[in-house]
């Protein structure tokens, strides 16, 4: 029986919310059936010795987003060096379908690949991505061939299938939703411990906490503005930032100018354990996105994850956050373009010890629905027919 590739750049361990979920999913799948094409990492040797699946690992060969055209020696060069890479893995493996982790570059190079072999594929839709594209004509054009050569694509919320069928013209047959999910197992509430709050050095203070790369479109810095007039009622308010990129700068440079240095804290540098032991000890998790341009936010894995732990979220009204809660049961979704609306919403939930324990057992048993076991189960399903 032929093989399915699962083609991704991002796979573990290199970091990133897609990966994680092309992770939970196929690891949880026959292994003699999957054969996995990511992007290659320093760190690649160790994971791939100890996982049960066949990886292949080749050099995504670009500089930068933009070698993605088509308009440049580079990106043509980009496209053929990765086809080449690619057909020599389906040559080896006797691969009869290819799952593609995005539509761009991984689903174009399949559409050719489809155009040369015949191999159908399948795509995974994450709304940014599409969107993203739509800002560019040469990128339009690539990712309109990927979408309409693909046998199925998967989107990752409701939102980014209305993004294709509003604006990609695709099959609507053809598009499914699955979002990704969360280990209930591992990400699961615990007990306040003020051992482990004084390891963070957070103590008995009120927590509020961000995982997510540091974006413009993450909207740390609307929160931060909102710090100023919560630390009025709350002065010990504490919100603690997990993740790096490129905004850092710029939102330290904020913390300072606004006398907020010992109401935020930056912590970069967590194992998972303790990523997961922030979870559960945080008071509400929040996710204060926001849409820049076309630039949305597709899910946000991290709201699962959060509400997994027992934590009441907080998130922005940015692409497919709004379909990761229950409205008043597990949290709150708000306009965070403004940071006055996110103080209004963290200072009730925080005066309101009631609700948010009533909104900290409602938060686990939502979570339940997006367990990878069920989820895993559901994309098989799909593959199957």
């Amino acid at each position: 029986m032929k093989k399915t590739l699962l083609f991704s750049e991002i796979f573990p361990p290199i970091h990133g919310g897609s990966g994680r979920w092309f992770w939970e999913v196929y690891s949880r799948l026959d292994p003699n059936n999957y054969v996995i094409l990511a992007g290659t990492t320093p760190e690649q040797k160790v994971f791939d010795d100890e996982a049960n699946l066949t990886i292949e690992r080749i050099t995504f060969k670009y500089k930068k987003w933009s070698d993605w055209g088509l308009l440049s020696i580079s990106g043509i060069i980009f496209y053929i060096n990765l086809f080449i890479d690619t057909w020599k893995a389906i040559k080896k493996h006797e691969i009869g379908v290819i799952h593609c982790g995005r539509c761009i570059p991984e689903g174009f190079i399949a559409y050719l690949i489809k155009s040369t072999l015949k191999i159908p594929y399948y795509c995974y839709i994450h709304g940014e991505d599409v969107e993203n594209a739509a800002t560019s004509r040469s990128f339009s054009w690539i990712v309109r061939r990927a979408l309409k050569g693909a046998d199925l694509l998967i989107c990752n919320s409701e939102n980014s299938k209305r993004v294709l069928l509003a604006h990609w013209d695709v099959n609507p047959e053809l598009t499914t939703v699955i979002t990704p999910g969360v280990d209930t197992n591992t990400f699961k509430p615990a007990p306040k411990s003020l051992e482990l709050r004084a390891k963070f050095s957070w103590n008995e203070r009120p927590v509020l906490l961000t995982v997510s790369r540091l974006e413009l479109r993450k909207g740390h810095a609307t929160l931060i503005e909102a710090l100023v007039d919560i630390k009025v009622k709350i002065p010990d308010v504490l919100y603690a930032i997990i993740g790096g990129g490129p905004q850092k700068p710029e939102l330290e440079k904020l913390v300072s100018e606004l006398g907020l240095e010992d109401n935020v804290m930056f912590m970069s540098e967590l194992s998972d354990q303790q990523m997961i032991e922030c979870y559960q000890q945080s008071d509400i998790f929040v996710l204060p996105n926001r849409d820049i341009g076309r630039n949305i936010e597709g899910f946000g894995i991290v709201m699962i994850e959060a509400q997994a732990c027992g934590v009441p979220v907080i998130g922005g009204n940015s692409g497919g956050t709004p379909e990761t809660l229950i409205e008043g049961k597990t949290g709150y979704i708000v306009d965070c373009n403004t940071p006055q609306p996110l103080s209004d919403k963290v200072q009730f939930m925080l005066a309101n010890p009631n609700k948010l324990r009533e909104m900290k057992l409602n938060a686990r048993a939502h979570s339940i629905n997006y367990d990878w076991r069920i989820l895993s189960q559901q994309l098989e399903n799909k593959f199957n027919e």
